[in-house]
């Protein structure tokens, strides 16, 4: 049986990801124990929030999506696991995602290169984001 990070490449492969990361609250735990500086994931309400990028031209349908998670909840431990991929993520939520931690690249400098057009894109959509909430705000005031 191979470490926790050969598994989780191993699934990474199988399953078409060309970039997986783990965000939100317990990003670091996570991380730290696919690198076998923690021997278990603390339990705890919260779930592992992963965010992936498919290798170009691979979808996932809603039973590969489902087992996918699944795989992942069993390899980590975890009662839950929020999967979300990039294509359903608004640019704030993709940008979060690369903020966390990089858990897989097929390719590391295509993943470097691809976290920098998530983050620019973000940046360029702030301005109108924010114009958005004023006019929310706005019309609830």
């Amino acid at each position: 049986m191979g470490s926790k990070r050969d598994l989780m490449q191993n699934l990474c492969k199988e399953f078409g990801i060309d970039i997986l990361y783990v965000f939100g609250s317990r990003s670091k735990e996570v991380a730290a124990f696919l690198l076998n500086e923690e021997s278990a994931i603390s339990p705890g309400p919260s779930d592992a929030d992963l965010g992936i990028k498919l290798i170009p031209g691979r979808g996932l349908g809603v039973r590969e999506k489902v087992l996918l998670a699944i795989r992942l909840e069993d390899l980590l431990g975890v009662n839950r696991v929020d999967l979300v991929t990039f294509p359903e993520a608004d640019p704030f939520l993709a940008a979060d995602i690369v903020r966390g931690e990089r858990l897989f690249a097929r390719d590391e400098d295509q993943a470097d290169e691809y976290e920098l057009y998530i983050l620019r894109r973000a940046g360029d959509l702030i301005p109108l984001e924010k114009e958005r909430e004023r006019l929310i705000f706005k019309e609830e005031g």
